[in-house]
């Protein structure tokens, strides 16, 4: 398939440039030279079937690789039975939508520690993982991939090793490595190359060099506070990070399907360009 580059949602220029329809953006994606797109359902998933496979045509014409980001608000690791269960169904919900469209992958925030340790949090999430994964096999859903993100504030589940731990379940989890959520938490953890480097290698080692390959990132500059994520930036920014040609210069050593989607404040689709074309420069 190769690297792909894509905005999360659309940017301001999308509609600056006259464009006001889901249906438009595969060929507003098309005219910025983007091929990946994450559907956004962050807010709940309201595309019906009919939309959704209209959606996923016009994508497929233009060889738009899509992805979809399921609800915020599912918790994987809460300690109320119900708020778990009813993650299982938006998890679902996320993957009927995912496979009308033609998306292979959702994207999933699985939750915070709460008033529990991070180590009961975990085991929380992965036995939730464990039956949404069975909830997508018994629908037919057994190649939508599930996506658990990295997060950016200092309580919520989602380091890096949570996220490993929780993709070592089953070889179909692949993980979302979102850079800017990572350096957030950490207050800067980027600074070398080998900081970089570092993430690339603990995929490596954990899950195997399959999943190295073909991860799945979500790249902004993020400001942050002591607590870690505050606000996504543009790359305009020169205070915080991180930096976006590290992660591009590994990605063109260590993979070959990754897909970078940009989650920049009103800019997305623009700093996706710059990220591409920094790849199509050291290729």
């Amino acid at each position: 398939m190769g690297i792909k580059f894509g905005p999360a949602g659309n940017s301001k220029s999308f509609f600056e440039k006259g464009y006001k329809h889901a249906m438009d953006v595969p060929q507003y994606l098309t005219e910025m030279g983007l091929d990946a797109f994450e559907y956004q359902c962050g807010r709940g998933v309201n595309i019906g079937d009919d939309k959704a496979k209209q959606f996923g045509i016009e994508a497929k014409k233009r060889n738009i690789t899509l992805s979809l980001h399921a609800p915020y608000y599912i918790s994987m690791s809460s300690v109320d039975e119900q708020k778990r269960l009813n993650s299982i169904n938006y998890i679902l919900s996320s993957a009927r939508a995912a496979n009308a469209m033609g998306a292979d992958r959702i994207i999933v925030h699985t939750g915070s520690c709460g008033k529990i340790s991070r180590e009961e949090a975990l085991l929380l999430a992965k036995d939730t993982m464990k039956l949404s994964l069975e909830a997508l096999d018994s629908e037919g859903f057994s190649h939508i991939h599930i996506c658990p993100e990295t997060m950016g504030k200092v309580n919520q589940l989602g380091t890096l090793d949570e996220v490993l731990s929780l993709c070592e379940l089953d070889e179909r989890l692949i993980p979302c490595i979102d850079f800017g959520h990572l350096n957030a938490r950490d207050l800067g953890f980027f600074k070398t190359l080998a900081d970089y480097e570092s993430v690339f290698k603990a995929i490596g080692d954990r899950l195997g060099e399959a999943r190295l390959k073909s991860f799945h990132s979500h790249f902004s500059k993020i400001e942050y506070t002591a607590g870690g994520e505050k606000k996504h930036l543009t790359f305009a920014d020169t205070v915080y990070g991180p930096d976006y040609e590290p992660v591009i210069e590994l990605a063109y050593k260590y993979c070959q399907s990754t897909r970078f989607i940009c989650e920049s404040d009103g800019t997305q689709a623009e700093d996706a360009v710059s990220m591409k074309e920094y790849y199509e420069k050291i290729k």
